[in-house]
C-alpha cells in the first residue's frame, strides 16, 4: 500500500513510525513531514492545508490511502477532494470536520443528540459577550468558535480575565478569523481527559485514552498550550469506563451526524470532564490529539495501517486495535517563549542517546535542519520525549532522563508531567 500522511509535528512523527512497521506498508509519503518522518519515509514539500497540492501529490505517486494528521487539511476538505479523485482517506468530510471547525456547531450536536456538555452562549460581537460575562460572574470559559491551533482557549477564573479574553479574540483579533464569534460556557471541574475512537456511520470502536497536561508551567500554572505532556492510560478511566464514555458522548453523536446527512468517518477525539455527575464533553476534535497520540502509540502492539484503512474502506468489524498493558508518558520540549514567540534556530544534540535510555522514543515536531545539517528549533513544540514502562512511575523516571540527556538550551518544558496520576495511585 502506497500511503499519504500529511502533518508535520510530533503527532505526525508518531503515526509514521507505527505505520512504517506495517507489513502492508509498499511506500510512505509525508507532507510536509519534519527531518524525523524523513527516515521513514519521503518528505514531500507540500503544506498540510494546501488540498489541491496533495492531491496533485497523490496522483503523482499513485498513493492508495490518505492519513491526515492534523485538523487544517480536513477542515479545508481533504477528505471530499480524496472522494472526487477516487483516493481512500481515513478522515471526515468537511461537513463532519465542522464538529471541530465550529464550537457552536458542537454544542447544537449535543443538545440535539442529548449529549452531557456544559451550558453555553454564542455571541458575534464583544459588547454583547461582555454584558453575558458580567451578568453570569466567573468561572467561565471563553473558546474561539473556530480553529485556533490549541490556544482558542480561556478557562477564566475572574470576570476581569473573562473580559480580556473576548476583547483579545474578538476586538483585537489575537486568533484572527477564528476568534470573531466566541462560545461562552459555563466551567466544568472534574478531571480532564482525552479518550479516541474509531468511526465510520453510525460505528465506534474503542483506540483508548490518554490525559493531556495544558498549562505551560509546573503545577497547571500559565496560559493554555497545545500541550506540554500526556500520561496513557488516565488513572481512574479503565477500558470499561471508556466504553460507558463512547456510549454515552460518542455513539449518540454518529447517530445525529448520520440522521443529519453527513455521517463522520475518521478519528474522534473527546475531551471529557470527569466530573461529580459522570463525564461531560468538552469538545470534540477529528483526529488524533498531540501529545496524546505519542504516549498512545508509543504502546501500539497492533497494525495502525491497517485499522486505518478499515476505517477509510468504512470496514470496523475488520478493525483490530490493541495496547500494551504498560504505562506510557510524554513529556514536549518547547522554545523559550512559547506560547508566545518561540526562540528558534537553537542547534539540538544528543538525540540518540536520549532514544538509547529503555522504553524511550523521541519524536520530532518543530524542527528543521540547518544549512549546515545541524537538527534546529523551527518552532513552539519542538520534541516530544515518550516512555513506556511497567509503571507510570518508571515512565516517568526514563523520559525524564532522556529529557535531562537532550542538550538544547533553549528548551522549556514541565517538570511534573504524570505527577498527578502518580499521586492519584498512591
Amino acid at each position: 500500500m502506497r500511503v499519504l500522511l500529511v502533518g508535520s509535528g510530533g503527532r505526525e512523527h508518531a503515526m509514521a513510525t507505527a505505520i512504517a512497521r506495517s507489513p502492508l506498508l509498499d511506500a510512505l509519503f509525508i507532507a510536509p513531514g519534519n527531518p524525523g518522518t524523513a527516515a521513514l519515509g519521503t518528505n514531500c514539500a507540500v503544506r498540510a492545508d494546501d488540498v489541491p497540492g496533495l492531491i496533485a501529490l497523490a496522483r503523482r505517486e499513485r498513493i492508495d490511502l490518505v492519513i491526515p494528521g492534523p485538523e487544517a487539511p480536513l477542515v479545508a476538505g481533504i477528505a471530499d477532494a480524496c472522494r472526487e479523485a477516487g483516493i481512500a482517506c481515513a478522515g471526515p468530510t468537511q461537513a463532519a470536520a465542522a464538529l471541530e471547525g465550529s464550537k457552536t456547531f458542537t454544542k447544537e450536536i449535543c443538545d440535539a443528540a442529548g449529549i452531557p456538555t456544559a451550558g453555553w452562549a454564542r455571541f458575534d460581537a464583544a459588547r454583547p459577550a461582555l454584558d453575558y460575562v458580567r451578568r453570569h460572574g466567573a468561572p467561565v470559559v471563553v473558546k474561539a468558535d473556530g480553529l485556533a491551533a490549541g490556544k482558542g482557549v480561556v478557562v477564566a477564573q475572574s470576570v476581569a480575565e473573562a473580559e480580556q479574553a473576548i476583547t483579545d479574540m474578538m476586538t483585537d483579533g489575537t486568533l484572527g478569523q477564528a476568534g470573531h464569534s466566541v462560545v461562552i460556557e459555563d466551567c466544568l471541574i472534574g478531571d480532564e481527559v482525552s479518550l479516541f475512537a474509531f468511526c465510520a456511520g453510525e460505528t465506534a470502536v474503542l483506540i483508548g485514552a490518554a490525559q493531556d497536561h495544558k498549562r505551560i508551567g509546573d503545577g497547571d500554572t500559565g496560559p493554555n498550550t497545545g500541550g506540554m505532556g500526556a500520561v496513557s492510560p488516565p488513572t481512574g478511566f479503565d477500558r470499561d469506563r471508556q466504553e460507558a464514555a463512547l456510549d454515552l458522548l460518542v455513539r449518540p453523536m454518529l447517530h445525529e451526524m448520520a440522521r443529519r446527512g453527513t455521517p463522520f468517518t475518521g478519528i474522534i477525539f473527546a475531551g471529557l470532564m470527569l466530573t461529580p455527575q459522570g463525564p461531560q464533553l468538552i469538545e470534540y476534535n477529528v483526529r488524533l490529539g498531540d501529545p496524546e497520540a505519542q504516549a498512545l502509540l508509543i504502546r501500539l502492539e497492533s497494525d495502525l495501517l491497517a485499522a486505518l484503512a478499515a476505517v477509510a474502506a468504512g470496514e470496523l468489524d475488520r478493525t483490530d486495535i490493541r495496547f500494551s498493558s504498560q504505562s506510557s508518558i510524554s513529556v514536549v520540549m518547547a522554545a523559550r517563549g512559547y506560547p508566545g514567540k518561540p526562540v528558534t534556530g537553537g542547534a539540538i544534540r544528543n538525540l540518540e542517546a536520549a532514544a538509547a535510555i529503555p522504553g524511550v522514543q523521541v519524536f520530532q515536531a518543530g524542527t528543521k535542519l540547518d544549512d549546515e545539517g545541524r537538527l534546529v528549533a523551527a518552532g513552539g513544540r519542538v520534541l516530544a520525549v515518550c516512555a513506556a514502562a511497567d509503571t507510570l512511575r518508571e515512565a516517568c523516571d526514563h523520559a525524564y532522563q532522556a529529557v535531562k540527556a537532550i542538550d538544547w538550551p533553549d528548551a522549556v518544558y514541565r517538570h511534573d508531567i504524570g505527577q498527578r496520576a502518580l499521586a492519584a495511585q498512591d
